[in-house]
């Protein structure tokens, strides 16, 4: 059984704040470890990024969000502990 996690190990989003409560595996079953946002049909949608883009990526979105900037980069600062990213 594939081990469950709080957070999405790519960009860290809560997956129970993911409408789709997880990613999805190329056979359709639903991936766990990853958002739907980071990752479907058994592929990261953002293949290319390294670990400053998808923390560029997150910034921005959490501003987007109403985070104020201080905040946004703290979270962004824990994502290279994140499994996509622990061995790049």
């Amino acid at each position: 059984m594939m081990k469950t996690y709080k957070n999405c190990q790519s960009c860290g989003m809560p997956i129970r704040k993911d409408p789709k409560k997880g990613g999805s595996n190329a056979d359709g079953s639903r991936n766990l470890m990853y958002c739907s946002y980071c990752f479907e049909d058994g592929a990261f949608n953002q293949p290319d990024f390294t670990v400053d883009d998808m923390k560029k990526y997150c910034v921005g979105k959490m501003k987007e969000m109403g985070f104020p900037g201080m905040v946004a980069r703290l979270f962004a600062a824990g994502l290279p502990r994140l499994e996509r990213w622990k061995n790049k």
